[in-house]
Formats: structure tokens, sequence, C-alpha cells
């Protein structure tokens, strides 16, 4: 028998305004300028509610980012078919917003070593059946991709951790450098 909650109820309308709010203030002037002052009054809510259920600004971006809520559908991984060119389409879009909001992936990494939930969230969406481990799954035996009995888990995670390491060095990144990215992990495109 589990014992009855106790505290305030986490209201779903505070919640949806919430993240709302923090989407448009993110849209509007960017991470680095985001204030969990601005999304309280945006959203019509108290600060305490929001640290009640998010204990930083990273957590909170990492939920609205989870939520598809901070950059519509543009990064998610396109599916034409040829997954060697949707990886590369997909890190060329990755890349130009770790290039225009340096501030949010290394906010991420904070707000998932501070949280492990956000962490599994964010690993999960990454690496799910729906994400790149997933793709690439659906790859192996095609005539553009991956031979059977490859670990698509962790090349997801090796191209994963390749981005991590390009934002935290906080270096730019062009299409070639996608390109590149794509035929080490993946290896080298077949003729």
């Amino acid at each position: 028998m589990s014992l009855p909650r106790t505290g305030p109820v986490r209201s779903e309308a505070a919640r949806l305004a919430i993240l709302e709010a923090t989407a448009a203030l993110f849209a509007e002037r960017g991470y680095e300028h985001l204030t969990i002052e601005g999304v309280a009054a945006r959203a019509g809510v108290g600060k305490q509610t929001i640290y009640r259920w998010w204990r930083s600004k990273g957590a909170l971006v990492a939920e609205c980012l989870l939520e598809g809520l901070l950059f519509d559908d543009r990064l998610a991984l396109p599916d034409t078919g040829d997954v060697r060119a949707d990886m590369q389409a997909w890190l060329t879009t990755v890349f130009a917003v770790i290039d225009a909001e340096p501030g949010l992936v290394l906010s991420l990494l904070a707000a998932a070593a501070e949280h492990p939930e956000v962490g599994a969230r964010l690993r999960d969406s990454l690496t799910g059946s729906a994400s790149i481990s997933g793709r690439l799954d659906a790859a192996i035996g095609s005539t553009t991709a991956l031979r059977p009995g490859v670990a698509t888990e962790q090349l997801a995670e090796a191209l994963i951790g390749a981005v991590v390491l390009r934002a935290l060095s906080r270096s730019s990144s062009d299409a070639d450098d996608a390109a590149r990215l794509v035929d080490a992990i993946l290896g080298d495109a077949a003729d």
C-alpha cells in the first residue's frame, strides 16, 4: 500500500503554462537570457512553483526539449530512406543549433549530471526505437548502410558523444564535419 501524496498537487494546466512560457521565451531571447523570473511572470505562476517541479533552468529547458516544444521538428531525425544522408542532415542541423545556442547543450549536460532522471530521459529520447539507434537498426542490411550484427546502440552513443564533445569544446561545425563524423562512426560509405 502506498502512502498518500503530501504537498501541493501538480496542476497540469500550470505545468503546460510553464513549459509554453519557457519555449516562448527561449525562442524570443535564447537560453542565456532565459530566466525563471521571466518564465514565472509569463506563465502566471510563482517562482517557487517552478522550483518545486524543476530544480534548475537546465532541467526546465530539458523537459521542454524532450516535450518537443523548443525546436518544433527541426531536431527530429529525417527519414528519407538513406540513413547516411539522414544522419548527415540531422548532424548539420544539430551543429547549427549548438553554434547558435552554445549554452543550451551545456545546460542540458549540467541538468543531466545534476538530475539522473533528466539524463535518463535524454538518453532514452536519443537512443530509443524512434531515434538514432532505432533508425540504425532499421538500416541494417540495406545497401547504403550497416552490416548485420553491428551494435547500433553503441554507434548512437558514439555519435551523441561526438556531438557532446563538440558542444563542450565550443568549436563550430559545418556539413563537411557532419559527413566526416557519419563516415567515422558508420564506416566509409559503400561504393
